[in-house]
């Protein structure tokens, strides 16, 4: 299976710890490259940033228009429904990536999965699913796809993995509530999630993007 292609960008030279950061429904991966400046990441911790693009496929929600996307959204009545095999080829294509960073030489405990939207989603699905002990994951304006599998479905090596959300209470395009449901069913299974609302639609803020710095550099400080 080839790689998805990526965007890299490392904070400083010999990346110790990597962070794998997916975009949404029609981005790509340059999307969140200027958010790498403004985390302000310091000089004694060398992160790689990959930021891989989605494939192009045609989304339904859209009016079939072919874009960057990690799965086809539907709508099934009034509620989005989610392409679920669709997530779980875009699992498969970014757990390669995953893998490709440990064969860099990048311990699984020092790579995070993040995402925004359709990519806070995938992040989330393999982030809970993927068979080695990883670093964290980063869930931005997002939910979680197929809840009622994940207790049967999970890695028992991921189950006490911090995953930091965070989400916009004026979001409409994926309702905040969607988000909370998530948040609850991951707190049933027992996992520790660092919950963030603020003030916004669907879109990233200052103040968020600073708590996710600090996040990050709880986790992966060398």
């Amino acid at each position: 299976m080839s790689l998805l292609p990526t965007i890299e960008l490392a904070t400083n030279r010999n990346p110790t710890a990597s962070v794998i950061w997916l975009h949404g429904l029609g981005a790509d991966g340059y999307d969140f490259v200027p958010v790498v400046k403004e985390l302000g990441i310091p000089d004694a911790l060398s992160l790689r940033f990959v930021f891989p693009h989605a494939p192009l496929q045609p989304v339904t929600i859209n009016n079939g228009m072919v874009m960057r996307a990690w799965y086809d959204v539907s709508y099934d009545g009034l509620e989005r429904r989610t392409d679920d095999a669709g997530v779980l080829q875009s699992v498969t294509a970014v757990e390669a990536l995953v893998a490709h960073e440990m064969a860099r030489g990048i311990p699984p405990r020092r790579i995070v999965l993040a995402g925004f939207s359709q990519g806070g989603a995938v992040a989330l699905t393999l982030g809970t699913r993927f068979g080695k002990r990883l670093g964290g994951i980063l869930a931005l304006s997002t939910y979680l796809p197929m809840p009622e599998e994940l207790a049967e479905a999970a890695s028992p090596e991921n189950r006490d993995i911090p995953i930091f959300m965070a989400h916009g209470n004026q979001d409409n395009v994926i309702p905040i509530r969607m988000a909370e449901a998530s948040r609850s069913r991951l707190e049933s299974l027992g996992y520790p999630v660092d919950w963030h609302s603020y003030p916004m639609a669907h879109s990233l803020c200052m103040e968020e993007v600073e708590a996710v710095s600090a996040w990050l550099l709880q986790y992966l400080e060398p």
